[in-house]
């Protein structure tokens, strides 16, 4: 069984690593935003520059001055969306967070086709780790955020930057063991996604993954639940030990998340891959503690 990784254990690997991020925060105008730079602050992981409009400007300064870093103003949340995604497509930044900016004008900044942050050729897509009180280890998914109904190039994407994660934070002489999620274990034409699916088995056993095991389709419960799988006959090395679920679409994804960490406690962290650099753009509703989880997957992953 791979080592179990937790975000406790992130955070200490962070801090022993010696070096601090440099993270660019747009609109850092939010209290729960403010209570992340400072935590990242005194655990010494991380150093900032913020971008906040010029009516916040008063509440950006009072967080600089907490920090080495400084704050810039702008006139408009699409002007410090602009601004923090230059800080990073300059180098002067390798993470890139949102504060209260709705997450469409952070995206059009880091989409803009002549300056913003999306490697040429590369799939945007959106990963989420979570820790679930009821689940052994840190569990990663997508895509919850970004792509509504992924085509068998974009599952290919979603995977691959799956895959580049969890090796990135657990080692990569781990083997991680990926669970396609259907509601049922069918491959049927009706669902497009399962053809997609098999084509996935397909690549990963001509090794185009790399080291990994991959069983699907199958519903959530059999890939995390071994009992579950028993009672359904279903025996893989992927069933009741997953470490990855890809799932269909941006329906299905978002709302595993949602009921997660409202019915089940789960701690989340989430960041956009594809870009030049690690992307937070953690739901305004999200708690601090997940805003600062994702900071610790972002930080760890830059």
């Amino acid at each position: 069984m791979n080592e179990k990784l937790d975000f406790d254990a992130m955070a200490q690997r962070l801090l022993h690593s010696g070096r601090r991020r440099r993270v660019a925060v747009a609109a850092p105008e939010d209290a729960h935003t403010e209570e992340v730079i400072d935590r990242c602050m005194r655990e010494g992981f991380a150093d900032f520059v913020l971008f906040a409009r010029r009516e916040k400007a008063e509440t950006a300064e009072k967080i600089a001055a907490a920090c080495p870093g400084h704050a810039v103003t702008a006139d408009t949340p699409e002007e410090t969306a602009r601004m923090a995604v230059k800080a990073v497509r300059e180098g002067q930044a390798d993470v890139l967070m949102k504060g209260t900016l709705n997450t469409d004008v952070l995206l059009r900044a880091v989409l803009d086709k002549e300056n913003g942050l999306l490697i040429p050729g590369r799939t945007l897509s959106h990963i989420t780790a979570t820790q679930i009180p009821q689940y052994g280890k840190l569990l990663l998914f997508a895509d919850a955020a970004v792509i509504p109904h992924p085509d068998t190039e974009q599952f290919d994407a979603i995977l691959k930057y799956a895959l580049d994660a969890f090796r990135r934070l657990n080692g990569h002489g781990c083997t991680p063991r990926v669970a396609l999620i259907h509601c049922t274990e069918k491959t049927n034409a009706k669902f497009a996604h399962t053809l997609s699916y098999a084509e996935l088995r397909r690549r990963a056993a001509e090794g185009r993954y790399g080291r990994m095991l991959i069983d699907g389709p199958m519903d959530v419960k059999t890939a995390c639940d071994s009992e579950s799988a028993r009672i359904k006959g279903l025996t893989s090395e992927v069933t009741g030990n997953a470490d990855i679920l890809i799932f269909p679409n941006i329906e299905a994804a978002n709302t595993f998340y949602k009921t997660i960490t409202l019915f089940a406690g789960a701690t989340t962290a989430g960041m956009l891959c594809g870009a030049v650099a690690p992307v937070v753009i953690a739901s305004r509703a999200d708690s601090a503690e997940a805003k600062m989880c994702s900071m610790l997957m972002a930080c760890s992953l830059a």
